[in-house]
């Protein structure tokens, strides 16, 4: 039976968008495939790790009827991908197996029963809805998602808080030793979650979807869709549908976390602080990657050193004229919210070399960086 005629890079594209979140290594054989699944014209690929789900579609294909099959999804993706763009590809449905062919070349691939294909389950509640524009959606993912922890027994450190107060969506992470802070305005009121008319809704993104969402969402106004749900959470876009479950837990209380009040502020450049901050790390503790900043009227020195008494110094001239400091800090947690930003100048607050520091954007005040200081 052949089951789908097209081009190489209309069965590639989709298949790359869904593969991501495919293991390697998978207890259940069946999760390591992907399902492809043709009606009509329009061809339906889906991956699923039983957390999240994405599916994407594209239309145009050709073949004997309807049909479905669950086939390999890396190595159907490797061959798609070595093989010349233009290229017109036939899948063939052939008993148990699935017949690639492109050209002169062939390839058999194993398959397993659509029907055994564990698809997640959509869950039911009441949905709020609203739509953003993707590169907005994705800025502020990439503002805070590197202080999200990557295996914490805190499990609810492994994600991403997700919120909804009104009209302003906030995205914070943390691991424990840092925070940062995100919000952006809706332009639409999202639709009432409750009968009771509570506006305010907040939920933890696993890690991988967020992982997942930051490489498939695009620098463009198209709009994204998200349905949040008590349990579960959805994003729509372009042709493509994730779903997630959720990570249930209490995340911490961040206002709490980020200072209210500073004694002392510096306004530093923030490619200027980056790459002094790049170049004193080379010379870090490898295990603790210790830096010390001293702060003094009209200086900011960083200095660090390591087990073999190598030393690295930095020099960078600031406008500033209050009480001396000297503090470390962990350069990773440093260069993480430098590196993910594009803004001119940096501030910096502090109140003493025991309190947590704040990082924020002069004039923007949807943006909070805060981290803890570490002895050296």
């Amino acid at each position: 039976m052949l089951l789908i005629k097209t081009r190489r890079d209309t069965l590639l594209a989709p298949l790359q968008a869904v593969s991501g979140i495919v293991e390697r290594r998978h207890t259940l054989p069946i999760l390591s495939n992907v399902l492809l699944e043709k009606r009509g014209d329009v061809l339906t690929l889906l991956a699923t790790d039983i957390e999240i789900q994405i599916t994407s579609s594209t239309s145009g294909a050709t073949g004997d009827g309807d049909g479905a099959v669950t086939v390999g999804a890396r190595k159907l993706q490797e061959i798609l991908r070595s093989l010349p763009e233009s290229v017109e590809v036939s899948l063939v449905l052939d008993d148990r197996r699935l017949q690639l062919k492109a050209g002169k070349s062939r390839f058999s691939l194993q398959t397993l029963p659509a029907d055994d294909f564990p698809c997640l389950a959509m869950a039911e509640g009441e949905v709020r809805r609203f739509s953003v524009p993707q590169k907005e959606f994705r800025s502020l993912l990439a503002q805070t998602q590197y202080a999200m922890a990557a295996q914490d027994v805190r499990y609810y450190l492994n994600g991403l808080l997700l919120l909804v107060d009104g009209r302003e969506l906030r995205a914070v992470a943390t691991d424990g030793h840092r925070l940062a802070y995100a919000s952006m305005p809706l332009e639409d009121s999202p639709e009432a979650l409750r009968a009771d008319g509570a506006t305010r809704q907040e939920l933890i993104l696993p890690r991988k979807t967020v992982i997942e969402l930051n490489r498939l969402l695009s620098d463009s106004d198209e709009p994204l869709v998200i349905e949040m749900l008590p349990s579960q959470i959805r994003f729509k876009f372009a042709n493509i549908t994730l779903v997630s479950k959720l990570i249930d837990g209490r995340f911490p209380d961040y206002e709490r976390v980020i200072p209210a009040s500073l004694r002392n502020v510096v306004s530093v450049s923030r490619a200027q602080l980056l790459q002094s901050m790049v170049r004193a790390a080379i010379l870090t503790n490898e295990k603790f990657r210790g830096v010390r900043l001293m702060l003094g009227e009209g200086s900011l020195k960083i200095m660090a050193a390591n087990a073999e008494q190598e030393e690295a110094l930095e020099e960078i001239e600031v406008e500033y004229d209050g009480e001396p400091l000297d503090v470390g800090f962990n350069v990773a947690y440093l260069l993480d919210v430098l590196n993910n930003r594009a803004d001119e100048t940096i501030e910096w607050g502090f109140n003493d070399a025991n309190s947590s520091a704040l990082l924020t954007i002069p004039g923007n005040e949807r943006f909070r960086y805060v981290v803890m200081p570490m002895r050296i």
